[in-house]
């Protein structure tokens, strides 16, 4: 699928479940997620799609002139530009960590486009960040493998083995420079006051052990967003849907009904 976004063609590969209300997963899914679709895609489909540079989405003809860079305002292009490919009729869109807080940022500026948002471990505030030099180009450093490191902390002890360390895997496989490049300061804590969940309906749900978005920071946002629904994953982290899919189906499905009932 192609679409011109910025100064690049945006290619994305993608994955999809049946048909029914238009479900997008703003990344990719976890392999245990098709054990358990069923339940999902009786009444959505789902669509996952990997990022640019990520998964199996190539990076743009040219990258090697370049140092990649995600923001704020290329990935909420690269996803409208996506919806719009697919000709989806407002989906609901999901998203989590980077993904959670970009969900943010699309009910301030874009919530006429989605039937619902859902942030998963979402913030509002994410300051500089220090010098990642070693997670690029270092030549005593395995990018993927430190990175991985540097995430594994972020996982509920209670989520099962072979899923973290799938979720690590990802990490592991991750290009050069690829890390360091996603993360990207923001701040949208004078703006999301402005979202109007009448317009789009806002779910927020963080894990108890993330470190990183605790819970009171998320919480910080549904108060100050009338309307917003803020629930707190227990014996979960920050990767919710990748290191333990089955817990978080629990708090998932009630979501996609009250969605589903709306719609």
């Amino acid at each position: 699928m192609h679409r011109e976004v910025t100064h690049n063609t945006l290619y994305a590969t993608f994955a999809q479940f049946t048909e029914a209300i238009d479900n997008f997963f703003a990344e990719r899914l976890p392999k245990e997620w098709y054990d358990w679709r069923d339940t999902i895609t009786d009444n959505f489909r789902v669509i996952a799609f990997d990022l640019p540079w990520h998964g199996k989405t190539l990076p743009p003809a040219g990258w090697n002139h370049e140092t990649y860079q995600l923001t704020v305002e290329s990935y909420v292009e690269v996803i409208r530009a996506f919806c719009q490919a697919l000709e989806l009729d407002r989906p609901a869109v999901i998203g989590c960590s980077i993904g959670g807080r970009i969900v943010v940022k699309l009910a301030i500026d874009h919530a006429a486009e989605f039937r619902a948002l859902i942030g998963l471990e979402a913030s509002d505030y994410q300051p500089p960040w220090g010098n990642h030099s070693w997670a690029s180009h270092h030549p005593n450093i395995h990018g993927g493998e430190a990175s991985a490191g540097m995430v594994s902390g972020m996982m509920a002890p209670q989520s099962p083995e072979e899923t973290r360390w799938e979720t690590l895997w990802q990490y592991m496989c991750s290009g050069p420079g690829v890390f360091k490049g996603d993360r990207f300061p923001y701040d949208f804590r004078d703006q999301v006051a402005s979202i109007d969940t009448d317009l789009c309906p806002l779910f927020l749900l963080t894990g108890d052990y993330d470190f990183t978005v605790p819970p009171e920071t998320t919480r910080k946002i549904a108060d100050k967003v009338p309307g917003a629904e803020f629930t707190v994953m227990t014996e979960m982290g920050h990767f919710c849907i990748n290191e333990n899919p089955a817990r978080f189906r629990e708090y998932l499905l009630p979501v996609l009904d009250r969605i589903r009932t709306a719609s």
